[in-house]
């Protein structure tokens, strides 16, 4: 059954957060490419040798903004972990004062994505800057994993989320994370535009998860009242 239309939309979020917020350095250190390309490396060399194809699992924003080319795209399943709201976010979509969420893999349940197939002729460089991205604010672990897909499995490079990190919020209720994703805003714009657009790739894509779409409608209607505000 196709999910109902999406309560929340951009001109929704806009009109509830329309200044800017500044960029602050401070609000989360982030790690330099010479320490976050030794551990590529050493993710690659974890990679089975006898592995076809090098592949990315994307559940989040890469869904709708990859940071890499890719030869080829399948819906894919995959078992064990599921996305859910569970990083803060003090910076880009968020400040220290006012946090907002992004996405991470948690344990238990299933996930359905995105598995794109990248180019394997250098891997590293191929790699490095969706490693980078995911990887430099210390919020993520890099893990091969076994993805399900219609024309057989694959296995893919995705990101889970690190549990020892002062950014893991744990398991909060929906309501919980819709109020701090409503008032949330930094200087890549407001964490409810975050939350839209991953909405809206899976309805495209035809992946209907309950977490997001109950947090869609929770974030409208708290946008809708007034109970948001940058800064």
């Amino acid at each position: 059954m196709a999910p109902r239309p999406l309560s929340l939309s951009l001109d929704l979020i806009a009109r509830a957060h329309p200044d800017t917020v500044p960029d602050d350095p401070n609000a989360l250190t982030l790690l330099p490419d010479e320490d976050l390309s030794p551990e590529l490396d050493a993710m690659l060399a974890r990679r089975a040798s006898s592995e076809s194809g090098l592949w990315v699992f994307a559940y989040g924003s890469l869904l709708w903004s990859p940071e890499f080319g890719f030869t080829e795209q399948r819906l894919g399943r995959l078992r064990g972990w599921h996305r859910r709201f569970c990083l803060l976010q003090r910076r880009f979509r968020g400040t220290p004062e006012k946090p907002g969420f992004v996405l991470g893999l948690d344990r238990g349940g299933t996930c359905r994505g995105v598995a794109f197939r990248l180019d394997e002729t250098d891997p590293h460089a191929t790699l490095m800057p969706v490693w980078r991205r995911e990887m430099k604010g210390k919020g993520y672990e890099g893990r091969w994993v076994r993805v399900e897909t219609a024309a057989g499995p694959v296995t893919a490079l995705t990101f889970m989320v690190n549990r020892q990190s002062d950014r893991y919020a744990g398991r909060l209720s929906d309501e919980e994370i819709a109020d701090k994703i409503a008032s949330a805003c930094g200087h890549l714009g407001p964490s409810a535009e975050y939350l839209f657009r991953t909405v809206e790739a899976c309805a495209r894509l035809g992946i209907h998860d309950r977490h997001l779409w109950s947090l869609q409608a929770l974030v409208a209607e708290r946008l809708r009242d007034g109970r948001a505000a940058c800064g």
